[in-house]
């Protein structure tokens, strides 16, 4: 059995139509039928093998479906954005009622729309109201994000798991800041997963994807024919960069993750240094007992960090060199952004950071200098520490 970073190069070569090492980008939307009559069978559309028509399939977004599948072993639907993933989530599962928590505004806005033209029922996936839970029927869906955006804070899966189960529900988990090899909700009762792969998928901040994982081949079937006709299948461009980033997937996500722990750490014991540092949001920073078990290789590269007041928390990114000011995560360049601008639930107060691929001693030194009042000395201090560290 190959492994992981072996599968994210080699998963998808059987799908391969032509010798090339590295598979061209298919930019054609229609594909000539046989010329054999005896060849022509219809309703093959959801064989990867069959190409008909790109809104159904084409060769570079079967192969990103075969790599992933072949690095998580389960069955994968591709699509055109993670927001296109959860809506496709939504019309699989068709619930008639919802939990859902405080994660991505986006689902949530898809659910309020599924409210509005539905009817959808809504609680809170942490009301501790029984009578509220009542509402969760067999076949409705409890959603959880974990971890949390824009915290990079956890929640243990299988507690969900047993809510929604004891009440005949699906458990959805959004894995999307805790990509494979990081986290795997399936071992801990989800029953589908999904990622947002504009992300750490990606991982180069130049492309739109989503994906849904499930547990069942002849679900994926379903997802496929569905897909069709919602016209959410990933594009071909789109496809072939997806298909270059899963080539250093587990590299990749392995550095931020260690750069991120190395950065938060330095962050956590010196906080008292930073004045105006009120908060450090990070799972690696809580101590519930589940973490272990449920992140055995690492922690998400992303965090948030609040700072004492608004004008401070718009002003840290144009203090930094090294930090893009951007919405977004998961690239390899590092990314702040003052969360507000792109989400008006959260704090305004709040800063969210992800990791890249840059040596951590040098983001560290790049926040150190964002985050310190005019203090030589302290500075100095710190620069001294930083040299120290071991990456």
């Amino acid at each position: 059995m190959s492994h992981f970073s072996t599968n994210s190069i080699h998963g998808g070569d059987h799908l391969k139509t032509t010798n090339d090492v590295i598979t061209p980008i298919h930019i054609t939307t229609t594909y000539a039928y046989s010329n054999n009559p005896e060849e022509l069978t219809p309703g093959e559309l959801t064989n990867p093998n069959v190409l008909i028509y790109s809104r159904e399939n084409h060769p570079n977004a079967a192969q990103i479906e075969a790599i992933v599948e072949s690095i998580t072993g389960y069955p994968t639907v591709v699509y055109n954005s993670g927001l296109g993933a959860f809506n496709a989530l939504m019309t699989h599962v068709n619930p008639k009622a919802l939990a859902i928590g405080d994660g991505y505004h986006g689902c949530q806005g898809i659910a309020d729309i599924w409210k509005r033209n539905f009817g959808l029922k809504q609680i809170h996936i942490d009301d501790d109201d029984d009578k509220a839970w009542e509402v969760i029927k067999p076949g409705d869906l409890v959603h959880l994000e974990t971890p949390l955006n824009p915290y990079g804070t956890y929640f243990d899966i299988t507690k969900y798991a047993k809510k929604a189960h004891d009440r005949g529900a699906l458990l959805s988990v959004d894995a999307t800041f805790a990509p494979p090899p990081l986290l795997d909700p399936f071992k801990f009762g989800a029953d589908i997963v999904l990622h947002s792969a504009t992300k750490f998928f990606g991982g180069h901040s130049d492309l739109l994807a989503g994906l849904l994982l499930i547990k069942s081949k002849d679900v994926k079937g379903q997802l496929l024919l569905d897909r069709l006709v919602l016209g959410s299948n990933i594009g071909n461009l789109e496809s072939s960069l997806l298909v270059r980033s899963l080539r250093t997937f587990e590299l990749r996500v392995a550095r931020q993750s260690r750069s991120a722990e190395t950065i938060i750490s330095f962050l956590n014991k010196h906080k008292s240094r930073f004045s105006h540092l009120e908060k450090i949001y990070h799972g690696s920073l809580q101590n519930d007992e589940f973490i272990n078990e449920q992140m055995p290789n690492g922690h998400t590269p992303v965090f948030s960090i609040e700072l004492q007041t608004i004008d401070q928390a718009k002003a840290l990114p144009s203090k930094l060199k090294l930090f893009h000011h951007a919405t977004s995560l998961g690239g390899a360049e590092s990314l702040i952004e003052w969360r507000a601008m792109s989400d008006n639930h959260i704090s305004k107060k709040l800063l969210r950071i992800s990791i890249g691929l840059e040596d951590p001693r040098d983001l560290v030194a790049d926040l150190v200098d964002g985050l310190l009042i005019n203090d030589s000395n302290e500075e100095n201090e710190l620069v001294e520490e930083i040299s120290k560290l071991i990456v």
